[in-house]
């Protein structure tokens, strides 16, 4: 019985130490069809990868989301991933285009371009959204930042059916840069964000982080546990790649 109470008691301690609320991890959910632009990456009907919508008929996402061989669909104006919603607009994916500098070994240029079979039609719960170009200017040391997705709850691997988000802070690039958190595979194409106890989780992959309404970096990597201090979410820089994305979506 000894341990039995010291089990429960340790137990509600722990509880009292995490962050209030849901997560992405420690978020909330959002309010249905505030961020219209997200698009839901799907393969076989099952969310695998967030994605944002920057033009009529391109999704930008995360290079490492695609693996060879899967067929994925793009699934715009959800709130709920399993309910039926007329909002809803599923669409084929007519190319992917990776970044060809991608290093699945530290994720640096995790970007990627996707090309829907057709157009979306614009609508309140669809909607374009604008991304930093080059020249822009990108957010300071703690800068609070918005991200989405319908990544992981916790580090069970629990996933919402309904859109989250939270907002975290920009950090020192040199904490980042420390041997204790990600060392040398932090390059100038990423930034790192959080809060304690709040962060992007398994899932959120190639979702949009968002500087006063604008995307300036996609959801791309972070420590094996989610919320951790010492290794933040990773996003990648938006404005490095505005050639890249200019000459991809023209060709």
């Amino acid at each position: 019985m000894g341990f039995l109470k010291a089990f429960i008691a340790s137990a509600f301690f722990y509880a009292l130490l995490l962050p209030e609320g849901e997560c992405i991890t420690g978020g909330k959910e959002s309010t249905p069809h505030s961020h219209p632009y997200m698009a839901s990456l799907q393969v076989e009907g099952v969310h695998n990868c967030g994605g944002f919508l920057i033009s009529s008929q391109w999704v930008m996402s995360a290079a490492h989301c695609f693996q060879e061989g899967k067929k994925y669909k793009a699934v715009l104006g959800a709130h709920s991933l399993s309910q039926a919603e007329d909002t809803k607009q599923t669409f084929d994916l007519s190319a992917v285009y990776n970044h060809p500098d991608f290093n699945k070994d530290n994720y640096n240029n995790d970007i990627a371009l996707i090309k829907l079979s057709q157009p979306v039609t614009e609508t309140n719960a669809v909607k374009t959204v604008k991304f930093l170009k080059a020249g822009g200017s990108n957010p300071d040391t703690n800068s609070p930042v918005l991200t989405a997705g319908w990544g992981s709850l916790d580090n069970l691997g629990d996933r919402p059916d309904k859109l989250h988000e939270v907002t975290v802070d920009v950090m020192k690039r040199t904490i980042c840069g420390r041997s204790t958190s990600y060392g040398k595979s932090f390059t100038e194409n990423m930034l790192c964000a959080s809060k304690p106890g709040m962060d992007t989780c398994d899932g959120d992959s190639g979702g949009p982080l968002l500087y006063k309404g604008v995307v300036v970096g996609i959801t791309s990597n972070g420590g094996r546990k989610c919320g951790s201090t010492k290794k933040p979410g990773l996003y990648t820089i938006i404005s490095h790649y505005d050639d890249w994305i200019t000459r991809t979506m023209t060709q």
